[in-house]
C-alpha cells in the first residue's frame, strides 16, 4: 500500500494524533491492512494505489477530496457489490469521538424507554469513551448539528424520517436489512439485496443511516423489547468493528450483508 501524507495533526492534548487506516474486503469480512499514519491529507492521498470501493471517514461515506484530520479512522472496503452506503457502524466509537470534518458534534440518545436497560447500556458505552451524551425521549429535539442514537422497538422508531428508510432496503437506507413495518421481523440481506434470512422475535439491529445533507443517525432497535436489549449488548467497539451493520439473532451477531 502506498501511503502518502502531508502535514501533521494535533489532538486535544496538543500532541500529534495518528490516523487509523483500514482496508478490508467484502464488507469488512477480511482485513487486508490496518496501520496508523500521520494525518493531514485527503482520502485519495491516503488510499492512492488501492482499488476503488466504499470509503468512509469516521463511519461516514467520503469522496476522494474529503479532508482527513488527526484521530480520524479512514476505512476503505473492496466489496464485491455495493449500494451506496452513507454511514456504517464499523468505526465505532466514531463518529461520536472525533466527529465529522474535524468537528466533534453533540450527541443525543433518544430512547423509547429512557430508564430501560438498553438506554442505560448505550449511554454507559459512550461514557466509557468520555463521550458526553444528552438523553431524552424520541423526537424531542431535532438539532441539525447533533449525532442522534435512537433506541427502542421498531414500532416506536419507525416514524423518524431517517430511521424509516430501514423499511425500504439498502437502496433507501444503505443498510443490508429490511424491517417489516409492524416491526415483527427483520430481513437480513445478501450483497445482491436478496433476503438471506428472516429474523423473528427477540432479534435486534444496530445500524447507521443518513438522509442527504444531514448528520448520520444510529439506530439500536429490535422486533420487541428483548431484541432491543440484544442490540444494545452488541453496541461495542469489538463487536461492531469492520461491520457495515449488525443484526442479532438469539444473542448471536449477524454481520450485514449476510452470506446466506
Amino acid at each position: 500500500m502506498a501511503v502518502l501524507v502531508a502535514g501533521c495533526g494535533v489532538g486535544q492534548s496538543g500532541r500529534q494524533a495518528p490516523v487509523t487506516l483500514t482496508v478490508t474486503r467484502d464488507f469488512g469480512a477480511r482485513v487486508v491492512r490496518e496501520v496508523e499514519v500521520k494525518d493531514g491529507g485527503t482520502v485519495a492521498a491516503l488510499l492512492r494505489g488501492q482499488p476503488r470501493g466504499a470509503r468512509f471517514v469516521n463511519g461516514v461515506a467520503a469522496d476522494d477530496d474529503t479532508k482527513v484530520h488527526g484521530g480520524d479512522r479512514v476505512w476503505a472496503d473492496i466489496a464485491a457489490a455495493s449500494a451506496r452506503t452513507p454511514a456504517v457502524v464499523g468505526s465505532f466509537p466514531e463518529p461520536f469521538l472525533h466527529g465529522i470534518d474535524g468537528k466533534r458534534l453533540p450527541v443525543r440518545i433518544e430512547c423509547a424507554d429512557a430508564r430501560g436497560p438498553a438506554c442505560r447500556q448505550v449511554g454507559d458505552r459512550l461514557a466509557g469513551y468520555q463521550i458526553p451524551a444528552a438523553r431524552g425521549g424520541l423526537q424531542t429535539a431535532r438539532a441539525p448539528e447533533t449525532l442522534r442514537v435512537l433506541i427502542g422497538p421498531w414500532t416506536a422508531l419507525r416514524l423518524d424520517p431517517a430511521a424509516n428508510a430501514l423499511e425500504h432496503g439498502p437502496r433507501a437506507s444503505g443498510v443490508y436489512a429490511r424491517i417489516a413495518p409492524d416491526g415483527r421481523t427483520i430481513a437480513v440481506l445478501r450483497a445482491d439485496g436478496r433476503t438471506g434470512r428472516t429474523l423473528g422475535p427477540g432479534s435486534g439491529l444496530v445500524a447507521a443511516t443518513k438522509l442527504p445533507d444531514e448528520r448520520p443517525v444510529w439506530v439500536v432497535t429490535g422486533t420487541d423489547a428483548a431484541g432491543v436489549v440484544s442490540a444494545a449488548r452488541v453496541f461495542a467497539a469489538g463487536t461492531l468493528e469492520h461491520r457495515f451493520a449488525l443484526a442479532v439473532s438469539h444473542d448471536l451477531p449477524v454481520a450485514l450483508p449476510t452470506g446466506r
